[in-house]
């Protein structure tokens, strides 16, 4: 089991329009089900703490419902923690849940900015998807490199950004930034699933590409997972070995204390 934090906006408010937002219901409840079914703890952490405002749930939705019933991820949800005080040696993963909202306060959150770079450090798996990648943005590494520097990634498109009529009242489009600093952005045609990864970094387009970003990020987990085993097999089998040294080394010793006793008499 590994434990991964979803990481969720603090905004409300698209820009000055009044229209309310929050996190993507559907962009956290289906990489949430993913994460769960393979046994891993999913904690939640956003900018400001305390209860993050979220988007609509779609009531057709199955897996929606469940994530907003369940009364684990309800509590959890309840008072989150916010990410400057969040420890990233307790992380495995981070995952950027998207919603109109991360492209005002993701970019410029220093606490994000250190923790995204510190799971990354560290040999941690990275995940966000549609407008969650705005939380990529500035993160720098401890080589001095930016993170998506000469990476590929998928991001909520410019195209997509003016079908969903926010082109006008976004601070900037985000494909264009992530290229801005260095990233080949990667899109697919408008609302259809897309996933890149790029070593130890997994992005999403949209919506649709939400679980599909868990199960690649699952698949990286398992990774690990298989690596740290065998890494405790190879030390189970080293230990084993002196231990048996050991044990030869007392019985040839003894055998000899017994042959010499033998001469003496």
């Amino acid at each position: 089991m590994k434990k991964i934090l979803m990481v969720l906006t603090s905004v409300s408010e698209i820009g000055n329009t009044g229209e309310q937002t929050g996190y993507n219901v559907a962009e956290a409840a289906h990489p949430w089900k993913v994460f769960k079914d393979s046994g891993h703890f999913v904690d939640f952490a956003s900018i400001q703490g305390g209860q993050p405002p979220r988007d609509t749930v779609d009531p057709e939705d199955p897996i929606q419902v469940a994530f907003t019933e369940d009364e684990t991820t309800r509590a959890g949800l309840y008072n989150t923690a916010r990410v400057d005080v969040v420890d990233p040696e307790q992380y495995d993963a981070l995952y950027l849940v998207g919603g109109h909202g991360t492209m005002w306060d993701f970019p410029d959150s220093e606490g994000l900015q250190r923790l995204v770079a510190s799971v990354y450090d560290k040999g941690g798996v990275v995940g966000a998807v549609c407008h969650g990648p705005a939380g990529l943005v500035n993160v720098e590494l401890s080589n001095g490199f930016r993170l998506v520097e000469g990476r590929r990634v998928a991001a909520f498109t410019n195209d997509e950004e003016v079908a969903a009529g926010k082109d006008k009242v976004i601070p900037f489009f985000l494909a264009d930034r992530l290229e801005e600093q260095g990233a080949t952005h990667v899109p697919a045609e408008d609302w259809a699933e897309n996933v890149v990864v790029d070593e130890r970094l997994v992005t999403g387009q949209n919506p649709a590409s939400a679980a599909r970003v868990a199960k690649e990020m699952e698949k990286l987990l398992a990774e690990v997972i298989h690596q740290e085993k065998a890494e405790e097999h190879d030390e189970a089998d080293a230990l084993r070995a002196e231990k048996d040294a050991e044990k030869a080394t007392k019985k040839a010793a003894e055998a000899a204390e017994a042959a010499e006793a033998a001469t003496e008499h």
